[in-house]
């Protein structure tokens, strides 16, 4: 089934969307939850309440591509879990991904918050989109979708270490970028 005959479920109010959304985009949900949240159970929750969150989304909102705003969902229902639990001392997860990109992502809030978001996003964006097809997959991989360094070595071929180089040498880059572009990191 299409994209768009999903969609179209959704918006005629038919509860077959949930079950061709988790038939489709159910594996790669899962995988994105599991990868944040590293507990099977946490993570089948977080894709459940993602078609729960789409059936109550759509309609009014019409997503132009389903994968990324099923991921998009998944993604923040997973890391808001994982802060929840996370807040109990139950889990080391997602902690060492995001601390990575702690010493090149600025951190200070301000009262241009959103603006300064922003313009970050779009740096960030530029930046990506200066990088080969291969290393911005890669980054993709490690920092949107959680992926392991262990996994992404296996694929490519290469060492765990030359992978985790590879992703420091990604991350100094991306430093240095918002440096040059203003940003205080």
């Amino acid at each position: 089934m299409q994209d768009t005959q999903i969609i179209e479920l959704y918006w005629k109010r038919d509860e077959r969307a949930i079950s061709e959304s988790d038939v489709h985009y159910g594996a790669y949900c899962r995988r994105i939850a599991a990868s944040i949240l590293t507990n099977r159970e946490d993570a089948e929750e977080s894709v459940n309440d993602t078609w729960l969150r789409t059936w109550e989304s759509i309609p009014p909102q019409k997503p132009a591509s389903l994968a990324a705003f099923f991921g998009r969902i998944v993604r923040n229902l997973s890391i808001s879990r994982y802060r929840a639990n996370h807040a109990q001392k139950r889990y080391n997860g997602i902690t060492l991904l995001l601390s990575e990109l702690d010493d090149c992502v600025p951190s200070k809030v301000s009262v241009t918050q959103a603006l300064e978001g922003k313009l970050l996003a779009e740096a960030i964006d530029n930046w990506l989109a200066g990088l080969s097809m291969d290393d911005r997959v890669l980054f993709l991989r490690r920092y949107w979708f959680g992926d392991a360094v262990k996994a992404l070595a296996k694929e490519t071929g290469v060492t765990q270490n030359q992978m985790a180089q590879r992703m420091l040498r990604l991350r100094k880059d991306l430093k240095s970028a918002l440096e040059q572009e203003g940003f205080d990191v």
